[in-house]
């Protein structure tokens, strides 16, 4: 039987998937330099985020034949030294995207209505009603960057709240971003410019590093506030601190961070921040999809021949 390294901490029926057709190993505190011991004696390796899968980890998997990510991204993979070695990189595409896409909508009910403020200050023993005046979502106008699988379920939302959806994004036609409530925009900057609130569904690549920088945030609305559920390194986080401090923009939600942990982010203590510890995929139901579509996916490459 093949042998299946679990990195990360999956769901449960993921591992029994796998249990099916090979012996499976279970440790998600495992170092680099331990991984990249042990490796060796492991025909696949199954990791979330925490795990960074490197060119010399690759190298050293000698009978390695997959590698499967239980989520969206594979920045954390080295594709490129699995490529050249010949082995599989799998990942669940879909999995998670409706978590993703709840957490954005209340990461911006979050942020609109001062909740994670209100709700510490109130726990202090203070009363201050008027010290968080909100904004309402109904007739606003969201601008999403990037209307993907997310992206899309995100607008779909946001319409039921009654908002007027914009978007930017290059690989789609307009009529499919009206099958979404959303009006296809050619510009980045028209998205920007027009957006109350903007939210980003960009994964993290060469050319989207950086792709929301300190001049797109300054063409932003005085009041526009950004919702980030994406991939840290797609926002610069010294321009966004910058245009905060400033009051350039009236606030951010953040999920995601160019650093996890972020350690001493000032962004974590800004009065006009909203954060969480990239929870976005995190339910139950997410985690439980994502296992079992990269277990599914891992079993089909191990029974090849």
């Amino acid at each position: 039987m093949p042998n299946v390294l679990v990195a990360d901490t999956i769901a449960r029926a993921g591992i029994e998937i796998m249990q099916n057709v090979a012996r499976v190993d279970v440790n998600d505190k495992i170092t680099g330099e331990e991984l990249r011991a042990a490796i060796p004696g492991y025909d696949a390796l199954i990791v979330r985020s925490r795990t960074q899968v490197t060119a010399p980890i690759i190298d050293a998997g000698a009978r390695l034949r997959v590698i499967g990510r239980a989520g969206v991204g594979l920045d954390n993979i080295d594709a490129a030294a699995a490529k050249q070695r010949n082995i599989a990189v799998v990942n669940s595409v879909s999995g998670a995207s409706v978590a993703v896409a709840e957490h954005t909508i209340g990461m911006m009910l979050a942020l609109a209505r001062f909740i994670p403020q209100s709700d510490a200050s109130l726990k202090r023993g203070e009363w201050s009603k008027n010290k968080f005046m909100g904004v309402e979502l109904s007739g606003k106008t969201l601008g999403i960057v990037g209307l993907g699988r997310i992206g899309t379920l995100v607008a779909l939302r946001a319409n039921v709240f009654g908002m007027r959806v914009l978007a930017y994004d290059p690989y789609i036609t307009p009529e499919r971003a009206s099958e979404f409530g959303a009006t296809l925009i050619e510009s980045l900057d028209d998205v920007l410019t027009q957006g109350d609130f903007i939210s980003i569904h960009t994964p993290l690549l060469p050319n989207t590093r950086g792709l929301i920088d300190g001049d797109d945030i300054a063409k932003m609305k005085p009041n526009a506030r950004l919702i980030f559920c994406a991939r840290g390194g797609v926002v610069d986080e010294t321009a966004l601190l910058t245009a905060l401090d400033s009051g350039r923009i009236a606030g951010a939600a953040l999920d995601v961070f160019e650093t996890e942990p972020p350690g001493e982010n000032p962004l974590l203590k800004h009065p006009r921040v909203v954060v969480t510890p990239h929870l976005g995929a995190m339910t139950e139901e997410a985690q439980t999809k994502a296992a079992v579509d990269v277990a599914e996916q891992v079993v089909e490459v191990l029974r090849k021949v």
